[in-house]
């Protein structure tokens, strides 16, 4: 038995025998779509959730047969959708076969099951997206191409199947799009007056994948989506959703988010597998004065069971959080492979931001950070306010994260184990971190975009700007020598062990707001 194996072994029975530990924290192979299970199991979190379910569908089914030639099939797939949800709602069927479609937009009352052995292929062209339709653009509202899938304040809708979604041709019009575009927009412009429809000298913003807006009864089980040319699953303003089942691949794609959700309220997402250019599932409640204004918030939801490769953040909360994310609980999930494990992340001005956030019984293998928040931003985005000081005064765009809670993970390889960066004027605040055992000997410099230059950190704890945290119950075996705490204050480390080898622990606590910091039964010895 190596090092590694007898500290995890060590400090599982340790937290076991604390009753701390009630369920086994779940292996690769256990989660992500390979291990779907036939019906929905209870969803159980720490605050009221409803037991969603997948929505009735009448029982009338419409089965299509692709073409034999090249051409486009829209509109023999919108006219089924179209007939059934007119006379009441059922199923329409995908045969085997290729089919090469413009956008279909999904209707109340139907389901879209794409069976096994298809393949849809999108255009890559605008044209076959238009007209331009009521939708978002990383939080901000606007009318564009919308998405390849899409609907608009339906109710009852489901795609389902095991086949195969190929995202927008290479080397057409849609490509040429931008993936974010709100700079060029004035909060004040009305929403009917930002049009993106590539006429008359007009850009496009790039379609999501999957993209509902303003439904009910949501239901995405099973399919695969290959090739998006923006964020993949991307419910926006809907209620009770599931999201089960489903392999998102998207590695190398910028933006190509796995699972985003906006401003969504009763969500369950599980057995999910993504491999992603950007973030891999992600909560997220509005941009800016965009989503300020809008004051929806993200709430009620669990992702459970799902497995994230690559990706830029496993587990991720913003970074639009103007209208809020509250009410989340991530549990028995594995990260095998993102850059970061999980990943909270806001800045200046974003606004609102995450609270009442609960992660529990995770295993990450990270290329870089395995707990990190970053709530400043860089000075590409944010300009001088990336700057941690002279801090700006508060406004009702100062981003807050609070009352977070992470426990029993287990950190199979990862470079920093827990790094958190508030900012002055609004300091992360009630944080618990407990039982976590980890190896922080990861040397690696690939990411999701591939090769990079790693940042030369030198902390296995990073601490910037936060009032009330409480690690306890934490064990390392650790490459990095050195914590850093700035500007902390009311901090318990309780049983923190770090394992530094024959190093010596290098402690570096600064900053005029510095107070009540208590280290009890670690080792090394903290706060001398």
């Amino acid at each position: 038995m190596n090092r590694l194996t007898l500290l995890l072994a060590c400090s599982l029975a340790t937290f076991s025998a604390a009753a701390q530990v009630t369920e086994p924290i779940p292996t690769r192979s256990e989660v992500g779509a390979d291990a779907l299970p036939a019906e929905i199991a209870p969803i159980e979190a720490p605050f009221y959730m409803p037991q969603l379910r997948k929505p009735h569908f009448r029982d009338v089914t419409v089965r299509l047969e692709p073409r034999t030639d090249a051409s486009l099939c829209t509109a023999d797939i919108q006219q089924a959708i179209d007939h059934l949800s007119q006379a009441g709602g059922g199923r329409v069927v995908l045969a085997p076969g290729h089919w090469y479609t413009g956008r279909i937009v999904l209707k109340s009352g139907v389901e879209l099951h794409v069976e096994e052995g298809a393949e849809v292929r999108f255009s890559g062209e605008t044209a076959d997206f238009l007209p331009a339709v009521f939708t978002t653009n990383a939080g901000v509202e606007l009318y564009s191409l919308g998405a390849c899938i899409y609907a608009c304040d339906a109710h009852d809708i489901a795609l389902t199947g095991r086949g195969r979604l190929i995202g927008p041709a290479q080397g057409g019009t849609i490509r040429q799009g931008r993936p974010q575009n709100d700079g060029d927009i004035d909060p004040d412009t009305p929403v009917a007056n930002r049009i993106f429809d590539g006429r008359e000298g007009r850009t496009i913003q790039l379609p999501t994948f999957f993209g509902p807006i303003g439904c009910r009864n949501v239901y995405l089980e099973g399919v695969s989506f290959e090739n998006t040319a923006f964020w993949n699953v991307a419910p926006v303003y809907c209620e009770n959703v599931v999201i089960r089942g489903i392999r998102v691949s998207s590695y190398g794609i910028p933006c190509g988010d796995g699972v985003d959700l906006t401003c969504c309220r009763n969500v369950l997402v599980e057995y999910v597998t993504t491999d992603c250019g950007d973030d891999n599932i992600a909560v997220k409640g509005g941009r800016n004065e965009f989503g300020y204004r809008v004051g929806r918030a993200s709430e009620n939801i669990v992702v459970r069971r799902c497995l994230a490769l690559r990706g830029m953040g496993g587990l991720t909360v913003g970074s639009e959080t103007a209208g809020w994310i509250r009410n989340l609980y991530a549990h028995d999930c594995v990260c095998d492979g993102t850059r970061v494990g999980i990943r909270l992340k806001t800045r200046r001005p974003r606004g609102g931001g995450g609270e009442n956030l609960h992660f529990e019984r995770i295993r990450l293998r990270t290329e870089a950070g395995a707990m990190a928040w970053e709530m400043l931003g860089t000075a590409n985005f944010v300009g001088g306010l990336s700057s941690r000081l002279p801090a700006p005064a508060l406004t009702h765009l100062t981003p807050a994260f609070r009352n977070v809670t992470i426990r029993q993970v287990i950190v199979d390889g990862c470079r920093e184990l827990i790094y958190v960066q508030g900012i002055p004027e609004s300091p992360a605040r009630n944080i618990r971190i407990e039982n976590v055992t980890a190896d922080t000997r990861r040397d690696t410099t690939r990411t999701a975009y591939g090769v990079f230059k790693p940042k030369p950190s030198p902390y296995v704890i990073d601490l910037v700007d936060v009032d009330g945290i409480t690690l306890r119950d934490i064990e390392a075996v650790s490459s990095k020598r050195a914590i850093r705490l700035v500007d902390v204050r009311d901090a318990l480390f309780e049983n923190v062990r770090l394992d530094l080898g024959s190093a010596e622990l290098q402690q570096e606590i600064s900053g005029d707001m510095i107070r009540n910091l208590r280290f009890e039964s670690c080792s090394p010895a903290m706060g001398q």
